[in-house]
């Protein structure tokens, strides 16, 4: 879909562009799936810090570039474009915007300027063995204490999936602080540093033999009080203000316009009887549903955007980009591994020699990715969690 926009916002896209083109190159790996070390995934987050551009949606008096909504657009369009590696959400869009909505002065002054130079790489603490959709269920407990030392919690309990833990300098975690309450009312949201004692982190090896996610255990962990954002049993609306900045932006519509133009290289690439695979009939018809189903997504995103514009804060509507957009990612990675066939077999890490000889390069990798993206219709909340929100804060029923 085509965008107009003004003289100046054209040459903020040229200036973003030519940026890209001028840095990207110096990284080297692009792709997350080649990341191995701490050092491999901060690299563009130092490039655009150092340009001042790691936080388009912050405030500017906490760093953020003070871009308006159209400029923010162009710059995830762009970026996407130039396959520019997407930033950790962790600290940026995550935890920051809960610190400097809902944090002290103090928390903001520690917190916000190493999230923002990427001195302080941040891991999430949500979900647990028996609560992750049902996040409200989670039991890992933070009894209040004093000693010489000052006021502080105790902490004990596991989170798991926790995302790159194995890096982290710290951890946002929601525990439970009153059991007596109603489970929304009795949670509390935590700054832990990871280096406190008691903290031990488990990997846990996905499917293609990446250590991407790990468990996290907590036995008898020391936090300070002042480490508690907000009130003391008020986490879950924290909590919930996160979820809705996280669900937003895994929409990912930039992305998935660069991963319909990839799939449809491959598709004029593959043959079948004879004939490019895009110019089958069936296979062109996946392809045509697929950009219809982003198309009207990325419909959905604009009025996002336009509501943001006029100083609305995104909302439960933001379930609906989550739902659509995760449905889309997954559509594109199933596509692009039915395309490439058996090609993508033996790219898959840790399985071995095969009978099929190497394939084209547009093959390496492609099949992990798609494990990888069958998880993006959970995280932030389930996709059948988002339906029952619609149900309830959209339609009213």
């Amino acid at each position: 879909m085509d965008v107009t926009f003004s003289p100046e916002e054209e040459k903020f896209r040229t200036e973003v562009s030519s940026f890209l083109a001028e840095n990207l190159p110096k990284l080297g790996k692009t792709s997350r799936r080649e990341f191995e070390t701490k050092e491999d995934f901060l690299g563009w987050h130092k490039i655009l810090y150092k340009k001042g551009w790691v936080a388009p949606h912050w405030p500017k008096e906490y760093g953020g570039t003070g871009w308006n909504v159209t400029q923010r657009y162009i710059y995830n369009e762009e970026s996407a474009r130039a396959e520019a590696p997407a930033l950790l959400p962790f600290g940026l869009t995550m935890v920051a915007p809960v610190i400097y909505t809902f944090g002290n002065d103090e928390q903001k002054k520690k917190f916000l300027p190493r999230i923002l130079s990427g001195d302080d790489w941040w891991c999430q603490g949500y979900s647990e063995p028996g609560a992750g959709s049902d996040l409200a269920s989670l039991k890992t407990r933070a009894v209040r204490a004093k000693d010489s030392g000052g006021d502080h919690y105790i902490v004990n309990g596991q989170k798991t999936w926790t995302t790159l833990a194995q890096f982290a300098d710290w951890i946002f975690c929601l525990v439970r602080t009153d059991t007596t309450v109603k489970q929304q009312e009795g949670i509390t949201f935590l700054l832990i540093d990871m280096k406190t004692p008691g903290i031990t982190v488990k990997p846990i090896i996905v499917l293609d033999g990446a250590h991407e996610v790990n468990e996290v255990f907590f036995d008898d962990v020391k936090v300070p009080v002042e480490n508690r954002v907000g009130e003391e049993n008020k986490g879950w609306t924290y909590a919930k203000f996160l979820l809705i900045n996280e669900r937003s932006g895994i929409a990912g519509v930039a992305r998935s316009k660069k991963a319909i133009e990839r799939l449809k290289e491959i598709a004029r690439a593959e043959m079948l009887d004879g004939k490019p695979l895009i110019e089958t009939d069936e296979f062109s018809r996946k392809i045509a549903e697929t950009e219809i189903e982003l198309a009207a997504l990325e419909y959905t995103e604009l009025r996002t955007l336009a509501q943001e514009s006029k100083g609305q804060m995104a909302g439960p509507e933001s379930s609906i980009l989550k739902i659509k957009g995760t449905e889309v990612q997954q559509r594109i990675t199933e596509l692009t591994v039915e395309a490439i066939g058996y090609y993508a077999y033996p790219y898959d890490r840790f399985f071995g020699d095969n009978e099929y000889a190497p394939g084209p390069d547009y093959a390496v990798g492609q099949s992990g990715h798609y494990f990888n993206m069958r998880k993006v219709s959970i995280f932030g909340g389930s996709n059948e969690i988002q339906r029952g929100i619609i149900t309830k804060a959209v339609l009213g029923l």
